[in-house]
């Protein structure tokens, strides 16, 4: 068979990228109601055991840690190896992580198992792997099929949270664990092992939208007259550092309240199956943010869907520090959650636009690494606040003003190329 046949016979098959989009939406499906379950076992494990929530929140805290300095290293594995094998060591360690809990009997154990084991897993199976891999087989709306890859995560903390939680009432969180570990082992090594690659290039495909006939590669394309930026040269730039600060924040409110929502609400009263409704409706309200945040940053560019997010978190945590019922509570919740994956869409897609996508994983590793540091100092200091006040009073107040000054950096970002200055 000749190039011209075997290039007509490609052009007429689905283009493969389709095919890494599906998987990764089933993945971070399971995966995403992995991560948000902490949220619905905080009591229940505080309960068994007679810790307090500071220490739980300190294991949380360990987990962000070991999550922030895994992904560095995932970062670097996923430009030199790939995605694929990424995914499987991740998911490894995340599956016996999740099956390690369902046994403990000790605050060591679920040090290493929560803290150590699922904190490694968690780096290399959720939201950045994901978007890291979906960019590169897609030029031509890059933005909306981030957005459609990270609605798999959406939909399984809606659809599996309330399931958990009926299951945690029903089983127990021991059972619920080790069921939460088999689960992620089976789908994430079946569909990672068939289906996951990370280069089109390898493939014989370009990005979809790279050029006239985006599934065939043209050689002799003359190269980027402007390299992309290595980690190195992107921390020069003020936008960087603006950007990373942003992402500080960004985390830091995420692992606040999906770690502390439920035991919030459900010291005001709330039935604990009703408080994980809650956080089900917080997964599927962010699946309405990224279905928005993708094709807007299309239009309108990535800054001001940032900002918009951020303003709206002021205004719900001034809300929910004025009046706390259920209706404020859904309210919150809802809305917190339409914020909560709008900079997951758009980390990728302003890291690249500034800096090239050459890097994308270690650039995207490191400002992702600092996400979740944020968030897991956040989310430590909530349960030592509670502790020390009974409340979470000042811990929402010093978040809010955080937030303002989030949006404050955002206007000095500058979302244009970057060019490397000699």
């Amino acid at each position: 068979m000749n190039q011209t046949e075997k290039s007509d016979k490609r052009s007429s098959r689905l283009f493969y990228g389709w095919y890494v989009l599906a998987a990764s939406f089933v993945m971070l499906f399971f995966n995403s109601g992995a991560q948000f379950s902490i949220g619905i076992m905080f009591k229940p494990i505080i309960a068994d055991f007679d810790w307090n929530r500071g220490s739980v929140s300190g294991i949380v805290f360990v987990n962000m840690v070991v999550y922030a300095i895994s992904m560095l290293v995932m970062g670097k594995a996923y430009d030199r190896f790939g995605p694929k094998w990424v995914i499987l060591t991740s998911v490894t360690f995340l599956g016996v992580g999740f099956i390690g809990l369902s046994g403990m009997s000790s605050f060591y154990e679920f040090f290493l198992y929560y803290g150590v084991l699922c904190g490694i897993g968690f780096s290399g199976s959720t939201v950045l792997v994901f978007t890291s891999l979906v960019s590169k087989w897609f030029m031509r709306w890059r933005g909306f099929v981030i957005s459609l890859a990270l609605a798999g995560g959406c939909l399984g903390q809606f659809f599996l949270i309330p399931f958990y939680t009926d299951m945690i009432i029903k089983s127990g969180w021991q059972s619920t664990c080790f069921f939460i570990g088999g689960i992620i082992l089976i789908v994430n090594i079946t569909l990672a092992s068939l289906i996951v690659r990370g280069d089109p290039d390898k493939l014989g495909y370009k990005p979809l939208g790279a050029n006239s006939d985006p599934l065939i590669i043209q050689p002799g394309k003359p190269a980027d007259k402007n390299p992309d930026f290595g980690l190195k040269e992107a921390m020069k730039t003020p936008s960087f550092w603006l950007f990373t600060g942003v992402m500080f924040a960004c985390g830091s409110g995420d692992f606040l309240i999906s770690t502390h929502l439920v035991p919030f609400v459900t010291d005001s009263g709330i039935s604990p199956l009703a408080a994980g409704g809650m956080l089900a409706w917080f997964g599927l309200f962010s699946l309405f943010g990224i279905i928005i945040a993708g094709p807007v940053s299309d239009l309108i560019g990535n800054k001001i869907p940032i900002m918009a997010a951020f303003v709206l978190r002021v205004l719900l945590f001034i809300l929910i520090l004025t009046v706390q019922n259920r209706t404020t509570f859904y309210i919150f919740s809802m809305g917190f959650g339409f914020t909560l994956l709008i900079t997951a869409v758009l980390n990728v897609t302003l890291v690249g636009k500034m800096f090239g996508f050459t890097n994308i994983g270690i650039l995207s590793g490191f400002i992702t690494t600092i996400h979740h540091l944020g968030g897991g100092l956040l989310a430590y200091t909530g349960g030592i606040v509670f502790d020390q006040t009974n409340s979470y009073r000042a811990i929402f107040i010093f978040y809010t003003i955080m937030s303002l000054l989030a949006v404050v950096a955002c206007i000095f970002i500058r979302e244009k190329r970057h060019v490397i200055r000699s």
